[in-house]
């Protein structure tokens, strides 16, 4: 697959992903209007856990904090019970109090709509901080995550080894207008069809353009 390719293969994974659930954290920036803290916030929760998890625990927070004042005023103890039982839950909770007692002292309780910024912020990576860029303000911004990451290797129009040098090569070579969606698609996509292990190639809408790289065992 060529950068040439993208626009076509994006249009066509548009018209697939509509049949499968949208992951929770998109669902979270649309249902919510766009609110960055929840966006951050169940970025964070959603790490290393399932979507079904993460969507459960953010609920159960958010009934009980919904912005950075309250949240920070919850004790740990608090917000680990609500979020349990996501992955690392405990460090998570600790990490959430942090961020939201950060905002509040620091942004006058506003999340920030830069990288740069947000990066600042305790166990807030590259993934999380694009995700809240292009989910809470709707900017510009590639969020790679471990399906980004393989399924763009996988089509060979990367050939990367870390998520982070991924974004750096699909910054020069995709076309803006596929920023924001890169991310939902691949992952709905990696989810459902070109899954990490024995990806479902036979039903899949752009075999075609797919080089397959690294794939030893398919159905």
């Amino acid at each position: 697959m060529t950068a040439k390719d993208v626009p076509g293969v994006v249009r066509r994974l548009k018209a697939e992903c509509r049949r499968f659930k949208t992951p929770y954290v998109t669902e979270v920036a649309a249902r919510r209007r766009r609110d960055p803290f929840h966006v951050l916030v169940s970025c964070v929760i959603s790490l290393r856990t399932k979507d079904g998890v993460t969507r459960s625990a953010s609920e159960r927070l958010f009934a009980l904090a919904d912005g950075p004042a309250k949240m920070a005023r919850l004790s740990a103890d608090a917000i680990e019970r609500a979020i349990y039982p996501a992955g690392f839950y405990r460090r998570k909770a600790g990490t959430i109090k942090d961020i939201s007692a950060r905002l509040v002292r620091d942004y006058g309780s506003a999340v920030p709509d830069e990288i740069d910024e947000l990066l600042k912020l305790k166990g807030v990576g590259r993934k999380t901080a694009n995700l809240v860029v292009t989910m809470g303000f709707g900017k510009p911004g590639i969020c790679v995550d471990t399906h980004v990451h393989r399924i763009t290797n996988r089509w060979g129009l990367v050939a990367t080894k870390t998520p982070d040098e991924t974004e750096a090569a699909l910054r020069l070579i995709l076309p803006k207008r596929c920023w924001l969606e890169i991310n939902d698609l691949l992952v709905t996509y990696g989810q459902n069809v070109c899954k990490p292990v024995s990806p479902l190639c036979g039903a899949c809408v752009i075999n075609g353009f797919c080089a397959k790289a690294g794939v030893s065992k398919s159905r």
